[in-house]
């Protein structure tokens, strides 16, 4: 099942399941509950919304071998020892489609980061590693735009990582998907920068949620990025980036630096 969260001219955003190109809108949600109403729309007659905007919004940081070796080690960190999660702010998340804006006083260090997205979808509290999964409505794609330079300099991620725009995310929800088969693929302009198998974590999902929900509460529509593998290349006004994992989709926007047209 694919969930899309899509509006219409003068409409307020609302949910549907996808099947191929048509959209079929319901009444309700999938965190909620709904009902099938019948009708249908064209996936290119609306806007392509964030498929959810979480009430948390938490992030993995450092969870792929390769990136704490390329990234990490240029930050002063080391592989870590335990599932340790960070936090986003919802003002960053954009949609499929629309523009990253670097600020003008960015340096040239902004980069993508490429993750997997677990979108809750029931309360959980407690859970064991064996049954972690079951909180879960599915999956999306993520861009975790970071700037480097920030990110190194001061004491926390407030712009480095939570500037305006800087979290991409979308396009939709998959509901069915099989982890180990996934793999994450990054193209900027064309070209595959960026390739790996996404569940090659060192920390699973599964580990993460039992981890998390010993102190705290997970809530329906609280979204967990997943962390990236690998380093990307500095992006540059007018690239296109894309991040597609199998089975889920391709999330698209292009970086625009402000002051340049």
């Amino acid at each position: 099942m694919r969930w899309i969260r899509y509006s219409t001219p003068g409409n307020a955003p609302a949910y549907g399941l996808m099947h191929g190109d048509l959209i079929e809108p319901v009444d309700g949600d999938p965190f909620d509950g709904w009902k099938p109403t019948g009708r249908s729309l064209a996936l290119t007659d609306v806007k392509i919304e964030v498929p959810v905007v979480p009430r948390t919004f938490y992030a993995a940081g450092l969870n792929y071998t390769a990136h704490v070796k390329e990234v990490g080690v240029a930050l002063g960190m080391s592989l870590p020892t335990q599932p340790d999660m960070g936090y986003r702010a919802t003002n960053a998340l954009i949609a499929q489609g629309e523009d990253i804006i670097v600020p003008a006083d960015a340096t040239e260090a902004v980069q993508y980061e490429g993750e997997l997205v677990v979108v809750i979808g029931r309360k959980a509290k407690h859970l064991r590693e064996e049954d972690a999964l079951s909180c879960v409505l599915g999956y999306t794609i993520g861009n975790d735009v970071s700037e480097r330079t920030w990110q190194k300099s001061d004491r926390t991620f407030w712009r480095s990582k939570n500037t305006d725009t800087f979290k991409p995310m979308g396009p939709w929800i998959e509901t069915e998907v099989d982890l180990d088969a996934l793999r994450t693929e990054v193209r900027v302009n064309g070209e595959v920068k960026t390739q790996f198998r996404t569940n090659e974590m060192l920390f699973g999902i599964a580990r993460y949620l039992s981890t998390m929900t010993r102190y705290l509460t997970l809530y329906p529509g609280d979204v967990v990025w997943m962390g990236t593998d690998g380093v990307s290349p500095n992006l540059v006004h007018g690239d296109l980036v894309e991040v597609s994992i199998s089975g889920i989709g391709t999330l698209r926007n292009r970086v625009v630096r402000e002051g340049q047209v």
